[in-house]
């Protein structure tokens, strides 16, 4: 059986792949045509435990959407659930099950 991919959608936590090479997770808010809206950006660091979250942009308050020129972004995905799960309650606290 072939699963069909239906892409991104607003509201989904997805995965970037910056073309400098950064992975950064966050929700889409909105896909434009040059640009995609996001809100609570976080990249992806090597912690002693393995991957973590860490804000993308440490001098912009929090709760701040960011946009993200298309022409920077080399593969967007949507993030695969464990890891989304973590990023939803890193983000609001609440623990997924």
């Amino acid at each position: 059986m072939m699963l069909i991919d239906k892409g991104i959608a607003a509201g989904e936590v997805v995965t970037l792949k910056l073309t400098s090479g950064e992975e950064l997770v966050a929700k889409l808010v909105e896909d434009q045509i040059m640009h995609y809206r996001l809100s609570h950006p976080m990249v992806i660091a090597m912690s002693p435990n393995g991957p973590a979250l860490m804000p993308y942009l440490f001098t912009v308050n929090p709760s701040k959407e960011v946009r993200i020129a298309k022409g920077v972004v080399a593969v967007v995905e949507a993030t695969d659930k464990s890891f989304a799960d973590q990023f939803i309650q890193q983000i609001t606290g609440i623990a997924l099950a």
